[in-house]
């Protein structure tokens, strides 16, 4: 297969930012009365948008979350990651090398265009993708459905099957293997199995996304 576009989940790819974000999101449940461990919150909301969040958690409530609950999440969010985030070990050196390739790369999150802007301007990675940043606000419905990944190869006209998508959540590798893309699943979080069986080419070190492209 020909790759002739390079398709980058946000959270967990790119900014190691998923135990800060799991560990507020799941304080802030806790203080609408969800009280699950870190790992629950993992498992259950890891990779899907926040309008699903939402809709999961108020079906375990049985009620609404307050007006204001991502509001106020995203607040305390970005004041964490002010504090710890940074890249994801390796990634700065992939995208220099692909960009001294001119290979084509995009992005492709559940997150908040407005959660992108900060999280990639403050870890200082945003300029490598020239403005093709997409989320899934932008289709009817998130991951783990394929309305993202083939709305992005539309915008940046390439063929789904020339697309390869890096991911690192189960809902993500399902979304792109059903559009037909080819899939790295970023294991780091003992998930490797669940995402192998999902379709997707396990690793576990940054450079091997450059292995995989050569």
């Amino acid at each position: 297969m020909t790759i002739e576009l390079i398709i980058f989940d946000c959270d967990g790819v790119l900014v190691d930012s998923e135990s800060i974000a799991n560990e507020e999101l799941r304080q802030a449940l806790v203080e609408c009365g969800l009280n699950l461990t870190i790992n629950q919150v993992v498992e259950k909301f890891v990779g899907l948008s926040m309008s699903s969040v939402v809709k999961i958690a108020e079906d375990m409530l049985g009620h609404k979350l307050p007006y204001d609950f991502l509001e106020k999440l995203q607040v305390k969010t970005f004041a964490a990651f002010e504090h710890t985030l940074r890249p994801v070990q390796g990634v700065t050196d992939v995208l220099d090398a692909l960009s001294r390739q001119q290979r084509k790369i995009c992005v492709a999150s559940s997150g908040s265009p407005e959660k992108m802007d900060f999280t990639l301007g403050l870890t200082h990675l945003k300029h490598y993708f020239n403005g093709n940043i997409f989320s899934a606000s932008q289709v009817k419905r998130g991951k783990p459905y394929p309305d993202l990944f083939l709305y992005v190869a539309n915008q940046m006209n390439v063929d789904p099957s020339q697309c390869l998508v890096i991911e690192d959540s189960l809902p993500g590798v399902q979304g792109a293997v059903a559009a037909g893309m080819e899939v790295l699943a970023y294991a780091t979080r003992g998930q490797g199995k669940k995402l192998a069986i999902a379709g997707g080419i396990v690793f576990s070190n940054m450079k091997d996304i450059l292995d995989h492209t050569d």
